[in-house]
């Protein structure tokens, strides 16, 4: 496992901008105490097939006293990272615990709803993998009522898109970014073989989403549903930055950030400024 040195990592209460009070720090608590008799029973073997195969992730030291830390690219400049720590009889009743923690120069934009959902998708994904479990809900045809409404409250910021934007949405998302037309198409790997693609059509003012790879099968529809509405909050970042002072900015892009980022920039917390 290679060493991380000098990075800045911060916990979701910091994101938040409310410390241990935030509700996001108490969900991701009871997420690492549900999921850590599953990697206590795993072995690092077992832990770096999960974690490298299935979630792409890297096994590295944080230099934290971890046993063992797995890092997540969540988007470029903002990762996830597991640790793992293991106390037997050291602390009475508490055998060991998940930690998790963010490092990265954007990963402080991202709500902390944002990151525990990535969280959440990626140890359910990693549990059923482990399990051999398949997801109930693939068999599932068209989009959810919830997809529906989402991909409609959220289209219109991405008519601020220019052409010229291409290349640093790319880089901004890690994906693959097109456009022909009046049609957008992003592509992103978010697991091995498990891609999600938006589709945004200015003529018909129509955002869209869809999902393919070896691998998604096994990832199901509702967790796919929730990977592409991360991939589509992080765009309206893109665009919201790009654009913040230069137009009036449909008001659910300052819902995509956190209180942390607009306590930086000085903007009412999901409100324009």
């Amino acid at each position: 496992m290679g060493i991380v040195m000098s990075v800045r990592f911060y916990v979701v209460g910091q994101i938040d901008a409310t410390g241990s009070g935030s509700p996001h720090h108490e969900e991701l608590r009871e997420l690492g105490a549900s999921k850590f008799p599953l990697f206590r029973d795993l072995g690092l073997d077992g832990v770096r097939d999960v974690f490298c195969r299935w979630l792409g992730a890297r096994l590295e030291s944080l230099g934290l006293g971890e046993d063992w830390a797995a890092t997540l690219e969540f988007f470029p400049e903002a990762c996830v990272h597991v640790l793992y720590y293991y106390y037997g009889d050291e602390f009475g009743d508490v055998e060991g615990e998940l930690r998790f923690l963010f490092s990265g120069g954007r990963v402080y934009w991202i709500p902390g709803e944002d990151l525990a959902t990535f969280i959440s998708i990626a140890l359910g994904f990693a549990e059923e993998r482990v399990k051999g479990v398949e997801p109930s809900d693939w068999g599932f045809t068209g989009k959810s009522e919830l997809m529906v409404k989402i991909l409609e409250e959220r289209k219109e910021p991405f008519r601020l898109l220019k052409a010229g934007d291409a290349d640093a949405l790319r880089d901004f998302l890690g994906a693959e970014v097109s456009k022909s037309g009046s049609l957008w198409r992003i592509k992103r790997e978010v697991f091995p073989r498990v891609s999600v693609e938006l589709m945004y059509d200015e003529d018909a003012g129509r955002l869209d989403a869809s999902y393919s790879g070896e691998n998604a099968s096994k990832v199901g529809r509702y967790r796919l549903e929730l990977l592409a509405t991360l991939t589509i909050n992080h765009a309206i970042r893109y665009i919201a930055v790009k654009n913040q002072g230069k137009t009036t900015l449909p008001h659910i892009c300052y819902k995509m950030f956190s209180r942390m980022f607009t306590k930086e920039k000085g903007w009412s917390h999901r409100e324009a400024p």
